[in-house]
């Protein structure tokens, strides 16, 4: 009689083979295509989202033109056209970014909206973004680079045409930074990283994906001012500058709060409270009418405050408020990315 376990028990080798797990198959290769360790690949997501703005954006467009006429070039924009043509641009940027990130089964507050302190950071923004322009303005106004002629509104115009602008730069500010420094430069950020890691096997692929992400889109956001009236190239290299900038604070707080609050305060006193042009932009109902005096390389000529070099010692100033301000914390941009979830 045979005694072994084996003959005793005969159903316990069915049980273990029962209990062992199939191999997982390989990933085909149209998967691999696709898909990588973060789901599906950067440059896919990429080429949907811009082909979806390409498509939306077009079709909005016509729609806006047939609805209210643009101003002709070098006019004053309207807050009417202002308001509608920002506004549905950035509920066509929040619509397409809530797509992709179903798509991608991503939670959306990871491209920049999201963040425990966006009030204290949006104010924040918000108060030095006045302050920082208002020193480039009166360094302007004490070097008679810059002359103040006369005031244009009084009484309660003032406090209406000064909020209906600062709604309208408010939607100015989330437009840009979203559409520049949300989804896009999120999505350019994690592939290059991805790329770094691979080719040189560092743990520091994140913050090369992110500042390379950066200096690609800042350098086409200068470049996206040229086609503005009255842009100069001081004009087109500091808007590329203030973008890099608008990055560090990102890079630091994880969210876009701080730029934006930044972004709405700068433009809403260059056009509404100073009345000087932004970007070579002029705006209507401005509380104050300006002038610039002498060299534009100096005084901005047609472009505005921007378009100075004193510009370049605003920005050094902004940056320095941004690491005085903005201490890195767990809610830094790097732990948003996939790769730091896995870590």
């Amino acid at each position: 009689m045979d005694t072994t376990p084996e003959a005793l028990y005969p159903h316990n080798d069915a049980a273990q083979q029962s209990n062992e797990q199939p191999p997982t198959p390989p990933p085909s290769t149209l998967r691999r295509i696709f898909s990588g360790a973060d789901g599906l690949r950067a440059g896919w997501s990429l080429l949907i989202f811009i082909a979806m703005a390409f498509g939306l954006g077009f079709s909005i467009n016509v729609i806006l033109r047939k609805l209210s006429v643009p101003p002709k070039p070098g006019s004053e924009i309207s807050p009417l056209f202002g308001i509608v043509g920002e506004g549905s641009s950035f509920l066509l940027v929040l619509l397409l970014v809530w797509i992709m990130s179903k798509i991608e089964r991503r939670p959306n507050s990871v491209y920049g909206l999201g963040d425990s302190r966006k009030l204290p950071h949006f104010l924040a923004g918000l108060a030095w973004g006045i302050i920082s322009l208002s020193v480039l303005i009166l360094t302007l106004l004490k070097t008679g680079l810059l002359v103040i002629d006369h005031r244009l509104l009084f009484g309660s115009d003032i406090l209406r045409y000064g909020a209906i602008w600062l709604f309208g730069f408010l939607l100015v500010g989330l437009l840009e930074e979203y559409l520049n420094r949300g989804y896009v430069q999120y999505t350019l950020t994690r592939g290059l990283a991805r790329i770094y890691e691979w080719a040189f096997k560092t743990r520091h692929s994140a913050a090369l994906g992110f500042w390379t992400s950066a200096l690609i889109f800042s350098i086409l956001f200068g470049l996206g001012h040229g086609k503005n009236p009255g842009e100069s190239p001081i004009g087109l290299i500091s808007a590329g500058l203030v973008s890099m900038v608008f990055c560090l604070s990102l890079w630091r707080t994880g969210s876009l709060w701080w730029a934006i609050g930044f972004h709405t305060s700068w433009d809403w006193g260059q056009s509404f409270l100073y009345g000087v042009a932004d970007s070579g932009t002029m705006v209507q109902h401005r509380l104050l009418a300006t002038h610039p005096v002498g060299k534009p390389i100096l005084s901005g000529g047609s472009t505005g405050p921007e378009g100075s070099i004193f510009i370049l010692a605003v920005l050094a100033l902004a940056v320095l408020i941004i690491l005085l301000t903005l201490p890195r914390t767990s809610e830094d941009y790097v732990s948003k990315l996939p790769m730091h979830r896995e870590a």
